[in-house]
């Protein structure tokens, strides 16, 4: 590992003094570091040196980064406010606002509501912080990636249980935001300093494999560089030229991921070629693939289409006349700079031009594709208690985002592997995501479930009103769209419990009355509430809506309202039936269905209207057949009330399933039946048969489908899927 030798103030001063003239500009810097060394006097690190030192290597940092005079000055004091007992008023006082606010900004939050600093609940809201921070503020991250840099340098210092714990949260954390920011210079040092602390072993492997090949390598590298020089001043081209090693755990992360050999890595032998214009590197590409032969799928054009990060490249591939493979980059002086200091660079602080942070951060969103998503990601999670949830989100959604798709307007949207179009939606607005019916993926239809790959153009389908089905949770990637897609369906499911309460109510009143019970004296829910615990519901709500749809029988409850015993009024052969022995506890059929009271009892699901688990349901009492059971609102029981008994679903088994026959009605098209079978067969739903037929007076056309569901809920999720499906009417549950 490179060793840093601390600098002095007058270092820092010295580097600011590189880009920054005004002389209120430096002096706000040198009060900042007078100011930071008598607050901090008698502090000192782990490693015994004054904490002092600690702070100017952060402003040193930043300085280097071009950082503008307040962030600087920020750095010296970053820890004022947390270490010296010092208030972000007083320190506006001091300074200004803007300073004091940064420093607030990264300043670590309160321990007191948490076990301690090991606790992974406070690192977690220590991240989401300054993260939130960070999308108000770019600045922010800045100060933190550079006091997380210099910690780093000093690691060995702390134990060894310390360097692991910190080392595995940079590399989690830290390293990922340099790299989404563009700033490799930090991020490749933080990687491999994390290297070293978590695995040294391979990372010492990696530096002899690296050192054992570096005389053969930097002399092939010489000899590339010597004929390339040669080639472009021949043509009179403005350039500077040099090779470039790779760090050590890129190397790793290669071999590791892509499982390669040390020596299969291309871009070991590698050259950068900086240049002055764009045209001039499209220029310099052509003559060197014109005088070496390129290696077919290695080139990458990061000029016309950049990455996330506002990276710009030329990358290609080439074989030297020794046989040898190099990978050649080319790029402008201005591309260097933002491929070594990313975001900084790009934003480097410009003396004379009054600095606006909001105009700097619109300017970032529209810079970096990705920042915008992180920014109302952001705003939305700073309300949020759950503080975990929203960093394994920012990691994997964010950090880990490595799939480049486009709209078809042309805007990037970066996507964690595996992603889909919902994935994709839900990244566009919350709004699309929740009234997705299709997408067109290079201008062909495909299913909701389409992995998407880098390069793709992507267009998603809308119809107002319709909503996220609960199937999209079984393959979405992004932690955002399932939070949102979970978050819909329990709004959702609230309301409709919410509906259903006054239906649950006028079933138990009616109950009540037919037992001969004055509903006014029962009807109160502090009462229900008194129960409830012996019905698997945690409140009133539930409770309701389990008797509206009858997942709760209310012969049940009335028996416990009222704590009298249940009455039986049923024809003679039934009563014999029932009479057979005691029963203590009711067993299901083989359809999960059975009657209160009874143990057993033949019983069969009604061929008419072919209930499923979940459904309101209602027993009819046939000749000879025991209990058939049909779907409360089942037309060919409609007005039969004498021969009717009371069922009840029993413990849900998800091996079982239930027949149910659907009838679609469409305006028929082409690839119409197509469509249909694609969308259940992403829903994963056994089709039992299909059969089509066609008015061609109105062109509408009649779809009768019977498939296999576990579950109402189920089924609800297959019906609503279909309905988005182009062109469709309607879906209902068929009668027969």
């Amino acid at each position: 590992m490179a060793e840093h030798k601390n600098p002095g103030v007058e270092d820092v001063i010295a580097e600011a003094g590189k880009y920054i003239h005004n002389p209120d500009s430096i002096a706000l810097i040198r009060h900042a570091a007078n100011f930071a060394m008598e607050r901090h006097a008698g502090q000192f690190r782990k490693s015994g040196e004054p904490y002092f030192i600690h702070l100017v290597n952060v402003a040193y940092i930043l300085a280097g980064l071009q950082a503008g005079p307040k962030t600087i000055a920020a750095g010296f004091l970053h820890d004022t406010i947390e270490d010296t007992g010092i208030t972000k008023e007083e320190l506006a006082a001091e300074f200004d606002d803007e300073t004091a606010e940064l420093v607030e900004a990264v300043t670590k939050i309160g321990t007191l509501k948490f076990k301690g600093k090991d606790d992974p609940e406070y690192q977690a809201s220590n991240h989401r912080k300054i993260f939130i921070a960070m999308a108000k503020d770019i600045r922010v991250i800045l100060i933190k990636l550079a006091d997380r840099l210099h910690n780093m340098r000093t690691l060995q210092y702390q134990s060894e249980a310390a360097q692991k714990r910190i080392a595995a949260e940079t590399l989690d954390v830290y390293a990922p935001i340099a790299h989404r920011l563009g700033i490799s210079s930090i991020k490749n040092e933080l990687e491999d300093l994390c290297f070293f602390y978590l695995n040294r072993e391979e990372y010492y492997h990696i530096a002899a494999l690296v050192d054992n090949k570096k005389t053969e390598r930097d002399a092939a590298v010489s000899h590339m560089i010597d004929e390339i020089s040669a080639m472009l001043k021949e043509n009179g081209l403005q350039f500077r030229i040099f090779g470039r090693s790779k760090h050590l755990y890129s190397i790793y992360n290669k071999m590791v991921k892509k499982n390669k050999r040390f020596d299969e890595i291309l871009d070991l032998l590698a050259i950068r070629i900086v240049t002055d214009t764009e045209l001039h590197c499209y220029e310099i590409l052509g003559y060197i693939h014109a005088k070496y032969k390129p290696i077919p799928g290695r080139l990458k054009d990061y000029i016309a289409v950049p990455k996330t990060n506002m990276y710009q490249s030329l990358h290609t591939t080439i074989i030297g006349d020794d046989g040898k493979i190099f990978e050649v980059q080319i790029r402008t002086e201005e591309m260097d700079q933002v491929a070594e200091r990313g975001v900084a660079a790009h934003w480097r602080y410009k003396e004379g031009s009054r600095y606006d942070p909001k105009k700097e951060q619109q300017e970032i969103e529209d810079k970096l594709s990705w920042f915008k998503n992180f920014a109302v990601y952001s705003e939305e999670a700073s309300a949020s208690a759950n503080a975990s949830e929203y960093m394994a989100t920012l990691q994997h959604d964010v950090f880990e985002a490595n799939v480049y798709v486009m709209t078809p307007k042309g805007r990037v949207i970066d996507l964690p592997n595996g992603a889909t179009p919902i994935d994709f939606a839900y990244r566009i607005h919350t709004e699309v995501g929740h009234n997705t019916v299709g997408a067109i993926v290079n201008d062909v239809m495909v299913p909701l479930n389409t992995e998407l790959h880098t390069g793709d153009v992507v267009q998603i389908k809308t119809q107002k009103g319709t909503g996220p089905s609960e199937d999209w949770l079984k393959f979405v990637k992004t932690n955002q769209a399932k939070s949102k897609i979970k978050a819909y369906l329990t709004k959702k499911q609230n309301e409709e419990k919410s509906k259903r309460i006054a239906d649950g109510e006028k079933i138990m009143t009616e109950e009540l009355r037919k037992r001969g019970f004055d509903p006014k004296d029962y009807m109160d829910r502090k009462k229900f509430e008194a129960i409830m615990h012996g019905f698997n519901v945690s409140n009133y709500t539930d409770f309701m809506y389990g008797i509206a749809v009858k997942s709760i029988n209310p012969t049940d409850v009335c028996q416990k309202l009222t704590n009298q015993k249940r009455s039986i009024n049923m024809d003679e052969a039934l009563m014999k039936e029932i009479n057979k022995e005691s029963v203590k506890r009711p067993v299901s059929s083989k359809f999960g269905v059975y009657v209160p009271g009874i143990e057993t009892m033949k019983m069969s699901i009604a061929g008419c209207c072919l209930p499923v688990y979940g459904d309101p349901i209602v027993g009819y009492i046939s000749k000879g057949a025991g209990v058939k059971v049909h779907r409360a609102d089942c037309p060919n029981i409609a007005g039969v009330r004498d021969r009717r008994i009371d069922v009840c679903w029993g413990d849900y088994n998800p091996e079982r399933t239930y027949d149910s026959d659907l009838t679609i009605t469409a305006n028929d098209r082409q690839f119409l039946l197509t469509d249909i079978v694609t969308v259940i067969s992403q829903s994963r739903t056994p089709m039992n048969s299909i059969k089509a037929t066609v008015n061609h007076d109105n062109l509408i056309s009649t779809i009768k489908l019977s498939i296999k569901v576990h579950n109402l809920d189920e089924l609800n999720n297959v019906i609503a899927n279909v309905r988005k499906v182009e062109s469709v009417i309607n879906v209902i549950r068929a009668s027969h």
